[in-house]
């Protein structure tokens, strides 16, 4: 038999700490996409750059919302409301991108060509699946999610990354200005469903991990309603040798 365990206390303070950092990174790098995707839209008239930093904006609430979960001494009792703070930023990302992408292919403006644009979408690209991957590893060994959820925005950030940077080519070589626009609509549908994902709280599945000995390992399960599930005790074996004779 199979069975999950919780981390300990002091694995418990260390994975607590690690989110704390990859969030505040989360937010330092945001702040920096977003200042220069936003002037970058605005000199290159790319609607699709200003959605771009607009949206990093979205993902500095969202890690602002997670950091101020893990300075808690219980962080699992804001954890309802973080989901939410990070819920309401998927749908308004969502919405956002909607709106810009339906302007753009009814003829919003046409972008001109934008090398910091392209600079920072190839940036992000790199940088955001290895720090989304890196947090959802330790939410989920952790059972937090919040920094499940939160993670997936992160990673969200390097689909909207590709759809832009591709976008910012096509339209710099080809003139397709398009390109980015139908993507984009398509990035808002995952971002809904994300947005639903965590609203409900089901953002977040156990890791697989060995125990400690010669144990049972931990099961993968599919996805967890209740992401930190309590221990389950191991199955009794029964000793060896013979019955009591019931005298």
């Amino acid at each position: 038999m199979t069975l999950l365990r919780t981390p300990t206390p002091e694995r418990r303070a260390v994975l607590s700490r690690r989110i704390r950092l990859f969030a505040a990174t989360t937010i330092s790098y945001n702040v920096i996409e977003a200042v220069v995707a936003l002037w970058a839209g605005g000199t290159a008239d790319s609607s699709a750059l200003v959605g771009f930093g607009l949206d990093s904006v979205i993902e500095v609430a969202s890690a602002l919302a997670l950091s101020w979960q893990f300075t808690a001494k219980d962080p699992e009792r804001r954890e309802h409301l973080t989901l939410r703070i990070i819920a309401i930023s998927f749908f308004a990302l969502a919405a956002f991108v909607s709106m810009d992408a339906v302007r753009s292919l009814t003829g919003g403006g046409e972008a001109r060509h934008s090398a910091p644009g392209i600079a920072i979408a190839a940036l992000s690209l790199a940088v955001m699946p290895v720090l989304s991957w890196a947090q959802r590893r330790a939410g989920r060994e952790l059972g937090s999610r919040t920094a499940v959820a939160d993670s997936k925005q992160t990673l969200l950030c390097t689909y909207l990354s590709a759809v832009l940077l591709v976008g910012l080519v096509l339209n710099s070589a080809l003139g397709w200005w398009w390109a980015d626009a139908g993507a984009a609509l398509v990035i808002a549908g995952i971002a809904v469903r994300e947005g639903i994902d965590a609203w409900r709280g089901e953002a977040c599945c156990p890791v697989l991990h060995a125990n400690d000995g010669n144990g049972p390992v931990e099961e993968d399960a599919a996805c967890c309603t209740g992401c930190q599930a309590d221990a389950q005790p191991a199955p009794e074996t029964p000793a060896s040798g013979p019955p009591p004779s019931g005298r």
